[in-house]
């Protein structure tokens, strides 16, 4: 019997995108928003710890919570921002896209923050 594929999140903060695989398979590739040079989106392997359908305001209508305390996935309020460096760290996503991507990952999900 074959493992199941492995679905993790890539995340580019130079090209601002980010992809979604299924072992070798892109699943998607989706615009984002990523952190000022003053506060930018860190660099690192990490992992989906929390999910939240509509947490409101400026996190938009979902948020992928991750294992970096304060750091999230999520949709947004401003979809202007999408494809600038704009927050505060996270990872700001429109709003049909983090829809999209949410029903896809669960927890445990590999998130790796690139440059």
């Amino acid at each position: 019997m074959n493992p199941l594929p492995q679905r993790r999140i890539i995340i580019r903060r130079s090209s601002r995108q980010i992809e979604l695989y299924d072992g070798n398979q892109l699943l998607g590739c989706y615009p984002c928003a990523v952190g000022k040079s003053s506060t930018p989106t860190p660099l690192g392997n990490y992992a989906v710890a929390t999910k939240v359908m509509n947490p409101g305001g400026a996190f938009g209508t979902r948020w992928l919570g991750l294992s970096l305390p304060d750091y999230g996935i999520h949709g947004t309020n401003k979809p202007a921002s999408i494809g600038t460096q704009a927050s505060l760290g996270c990872i700001r996503m429109h709003n049909h896209h983090v829809e999209t991507l949410y029903d896809q990952v669960g927890a445990g999900t590999p998130v790796i923050i690139t440059e």
